[in-house]
C-alpha cells in the first residue's frame, strides 16, 4: 500500500473538523511539539542526551511539520494522499538517521508510542475546547493513533534499509581489511581500513586455512570477531579459504585447536594483528604437511626444512653423495644408522635399541659410514650439513 492510499488517508473521509477546529489546533502545534519532545527524553533514556540544545530544537521542528502534515490530513485540506506522504517521508528518513547513529529501532518505536500519547492528550484537550463532540473526538483519536502506526511502519522501513545498506558496505570493508592482512599492508593502512569496517582490532590473530566447502560451518564456532576470506588471494590454492581468528595465543591456543579437532586445517601461529600475513604465509607452508588439523606451532623443524625445497634436494644431493657408492638398501640402512648415531650423539646401546638391532650390528655399519665419508664426519659444518639432509 503506498502513502497516497494509506489507513490514515483512508480513515479522514469519516472526519469532519471545522476550519476554526483546524485552526485552533495549528496555532498549538509550536506547543505540543515542544510536549511531545520532552516527553520523549524523560521517558525513552536513548533520547534524553541526543535530544539536547540544538538538536532538541531541530527534533522539535520536525515534530511540529509532522503534526501539521497530520492536520492537513484531518482537515483534507491539502491534494489527496499528498500531506501524509510528506509525514511518511520524514518517519522514513528518520529511521534511516536513526540506524546511522547507531540507534536500535525499539528505542525509535518507544519514542512514537510516548509521542503519540503526549500529542494525543494535548491535541484532545485543544478539540474539547473547541466545541468536538464525543463521536468526532472518537474517529480524531482513530485518526491520531493510525496515523502515527503508518509512521512508525514507514520509520522501520527506514532503519531495515539503512541497516541493510550499511551492512553490505561493512562486509565490503571487511574484505578490504582481509585482503590487507594477508597480503601485508602498511600499518597505517590497516588501521584506516579497521576503523572504515567498524572492527576493533584484537592483539593478535591466527590464520587458519580450510576447504571452502567447510568456510562457514567453521566460522559458526569460532569468535564473533573473525575475519574470512573465501576467495583465494593470487597464487594462493582455490579450495582453500582463510579465517583469521583473534586472541588465539598461548593457552588459548590449544582450544582452538580442540574446535578444529577432526577436520581438515592448517593453523599458523598467533601474530600481531598488523603483522598476520606472517601466520598466514606459514599456514600456507604447512598445508598438506600431514592429515588432518596441522598445527605449525609443533612443525617448526620440519617447516623449516621444507621452506625452500629445491634448496634442501640440493642440500641431500650433496651431503649424501658418498651413500651413491652403494647399493639403495645399503645406502638406506646405513643412512638410518648414521642419522640415529648423531641423533643420540653415538651412544651405540641407545642407537641399537632405537633401530632395533645389536649393539655390534651399529658398529659395523658406522665403521662402513666413516670409510664413505672420512674426515668430513670430523667437521662440525658437514655434521650439520648431514643432519638437515637425513631430517624427515
Amino acid at each position: 500500500m503506498s502513502d497516497k492510499d494509506g489507513r490514515a488517508a483512508q480513515r479522514t473521509a469519516d472526519l469532519t473538523l471545522d476550519q476554526a477546529t483546524v485552526d485552533t489546533l495549528r496555532a498549538h502545534l509550536p506547543r505540543v511539539a515542544k510536549v511531545v519532545v520532552a516527553d520523549v527524553m524523560e521517558q525513552v533514556p536513548a533520547y534524553d542526551v541526543p535530544f539536547q540544545g540544538r538538536m532538541g530544537r531541530i527534533i522539535e521542528k520536525a515534530v511540529q511539520i509532522s503534526l501539521e502534515s497530520f492536520v492537513s490530513l484531518a482537515s483534507r485540506s491539502a491534494p489527496d494522499g499528498a500531506p501524509v506522504g510528506v509525514g511518511v517521508s520524514a518517519a522514513r528518513d528518520l529511521g534511516q538517521a536513526e540506524a546511522r547513529n547507531g540507534r536500535p529501532v525499539d528505542a525509535l518505536l518507544a519514542a512514537y508510542r510516548v509521542g503519540s500519547r503526549a500529542a494525543w492528550r494535548e491535541l484532545s484537550v485543544e478539540a474539547i475546547a473547541a466545541g468536538v463532540d464525543a463521536a468526532t473526538l472518537g474517529r480524531f483519536a482513530e485518526l491520531v493513533f493510525t496515523y502515527i502506526d503508518e509512521l512508525s511502519a514507514a520509520s522501520v522501513a527506514g532503519h531495515n534499509r539503512e541497516t541493510s545498506s550499511a551492512e553490505r558496505e561493512r562486509i565490503v570493508y571487511l574484505d578490504r581489511l582481509a585482503r590487507g592482512l594477508l597480503t601485508g599492508v602498511g600499518e597505517g593502512e590497516l588501521e584506516a581500513s579497521a576503523a572504515a569496517a567498524r572492527w576493533s582490532p584484537p592483539r593478535t590473530l591466527t590464520a587458519v586455512l580450510v576447504p571452502r566447502h567447510r568456510l562457514a560451518k567453521t566460522a559458526g564456532v569460532l569468535d564473533p570477531r573473525t575475519l574470512t576470506l573465501a576467495e583465494a588471494l593470487p597464487g594462493s590454492d582455490d579450495a582453500r579459504a582463510v579465517l583469521l581468528v583473534p586472541d588465539s595465543g598461548g593457552r588459548s591456543r590449544q582450544r582452538l585447536l580442540a574446535l578444529l579437532d577432526g577436520h581438515e586445517a592448517s593453523v599458523g601461529p598467533a601474530r600481531p594483528w598488523t603483522r598476520t600475513h606472517e601466520s598466514y604465509e606459514r599456514a600456507v607452508r604447512a598445508v598438506g604437511l600431514r592429515e588432518g588439523v596441522v598445527d605449525t606451532d609443533a612443525l617448526l623443524p620440519e617447516l623449516v626444512l621444507h621452506a625452500d625445497p629445491a634448496a634442501l634436494a640440493d642440500l641431500r644431493a650433496a651431503a649424501l653423495a658418498p651413500f651413491d657408492e652403494v647399493t639403495d638398501g645399503a645406502a638406506d640402512r646405513l643412512a638410518e644408522t648414521l642419522r640415529a648415531w648423531l641423533l643420540l650423539q653415538g651412544r651405540r646401546e641407545l642407537v641399537a635399541e632405537a633401530l632395533h638391532v645389536h649393539p655390534q650390528t651399529v658398529r659395523y655399519r658406522m665403521n662402513q659410514v666413516r670409510d664413505l665419508y672420512g674426515e668430513r664426519l670430523n667437521d662440525p659444518d658437514e655434521v650439520l650439513a648431514i643432519l638437515l639432509a637425513l631430517g624427515r
